[in-house]
């Protein structure tokens, strides 16, 4: 489970097998059986929200992380320096909204060194402040909106140079199930190791677990405590409390954030996959170990939880204790959203045998997971993409064209009047 690099692989995550004396199966437990379909392992890179991948300057940091589990790190900021801090400028999306201090990717580039050295010795001698974060909202494929938190530009990309220096702790720590927001992992890897563990492990019934606004109902108190499991640097401890209490700005009022982190902060992602690791991962993986009878898999994007079980007994089960476990750190399961459905190779001839309709579907990073056929019969999971989504987007491609349908005359005026010179000539 905690070999060297294991945790930087796309795998499935899978049950180990319930019987020690099969060797041959040993061999695929823990981790998984290895990459899913079209998965192949990949150096961290520079991408949105993930911080920009670890240079050599971290690779003892991750070496002491890998080599002893429970170390406690007391010195990390001075990872922060000026160098890390370009590299985060240059990762930031220069077109990206600005926060309350108005500061633009391409204001901030002028003079940017000595920028960049000012905001260095800020954050070493303790006279940084975080800013508030602005308020925006962003339409949902269902209709409703989307509160995002837009940070200022020093604080984005403070954030970013954390980030980084935090993942080559993190990164050694994270379970192999675990893809959302992390450095080479992708939601197609995601989707690709779901589909592995459906097909080639005995999966029945699948849990489609929601968590109620999990961004919003982080507890601070919580994350510090797991935080402080592997990082004892109080400096670096500070910024992130800086920034968990610098509050939002909106419409010219300043709120205080209780709990939660802002949607759209560069350093959320990290803080919400350290929050779930200890609270579900980590749990899930010792339950699995524990407590299954059958196979069990787990893919986990951010708070997208997808669980499938061999046996109904056990789905049931883990669904009874995963409430309880949630509810200890201040989160619950959304009983609208949260489902146990019947899934899988023989789920469509097991419900056609007790007069039931088709399988149930489930939707997983935009696509609709469906029990299909292959023309031979065999079973086949086929996926497509999630009605809302695709509603979302028709509307979307309907108003552009709608905003632009005086340019669909002006183009035929044009062409009718170059028609007309060109005959008179």
């Amino acid at each position: 489970m905690h070999g060297d690099e294991k945790s930087d692989r796309p795998v499935v995550a899978a049950s180990p097998p319930n019987k020690a004396a099969q060797a041959v199966a040993e061999a695929e437990a823990g981790e998984g059986s290895g990459l899913g379909k079209e998965n192949a392992a990949s150096a961290p890179r520079p991408g949105h929200r993930a911080g920009v991948s670890v240079p050599s300057a971290l690779d003892r940091v991750r070496r002491v992380a890998q080599q002893d589990r429970k170390v406690r790190f007391t010195a990390l900021l001075h990872h922060v320096d000026v160098d890390r801090l370009r590299a985060a400028y240059w990762a930031l999306n220069p077109k990206a909204a600005t926060g309350v201090d108005g500061v633009r990717w391409q204001d901030y580039g002028h003079g940017l060194e000595a920028n960049l050295r000012d905001l260095h010795a800020r954050v070493h001698r303790g006279a940084y402040r975080a800013r508030p974060s602005r308020r925006v909202y962003i339409p949902k494929a269902d209709g409703r909106q989307r509160p995002l938190g837009v940070a200022a530009l020093e604080d984005k990309l403070l954030q970013r140079a954390v980030v980084e220096v935090l993942n080559a702790v993190y990164e050694t720590d994270f379970l192999g199930f675990s893809y959302g927001f992390r450095p080479g992992r992708s939601p197609h890897q995601a989707l690709d190791a779901l589909a592995t563990g459906i097909l080639r492990r005995k999966v029945s019934w699948v849990l489609d677990a929601d968590i109620r606004g999990f961004d919003d109902a982080i507890d601070h108190g919580w994350l510090l405590r797991f935080l402080e499991h592997r990082i004892a640097d109080r400096r670096v401890l500070g910024l992130i409390r800086t920034w968990l209490k610098a509050g939002v700005i909106e419409n010219g009022a300043w709120s205080e954030t209780r709990e939660g982190t802002a949607q759209g902060a560069s350093v959320s992602p990290l803080l919400a996959n350290v929050y779930l690791h200890s609270v579900f991962d980590l749990w899930a993986e010792q339950w699995r170990r524990r407590h299954a009878h059958g196979d069990v898999i787990i893919v986990r994007f951010a708070d997208d939880d997808i669980v499938g079980f061999q046996h109904r007994d056990d789905a049931e089960r883990f669904l009874a204790e995963l409430r309880d476990r949630l509810a200890q750190f201040g989160l619950e399961l959304a009983s609208e959203k949260t489902r146990l459905i019947e899934f899988g190779s023989f789920a469509a001839e097991r419900r056609q045998k007790r007069g039931l309709g088709k399988p149930e579907t489930f939707a997983f990073l935009g696509f609709t997971h469906i029990c299909g056929k292959t023309k031979n019969g065999r079973f086949q999971l086929k996926r497509i993409t999630e009605a809302k989504r695709l509603q979302a987007k028709l509307r979307e491609v309907k108003t552009e064209l709608m905003r632009r349908r005086h340019l669909v005359g002006c183009v035929i005026s044009s062409g009718a009047r170059n028609g007309a010179l060109a005959l008179v000539e």
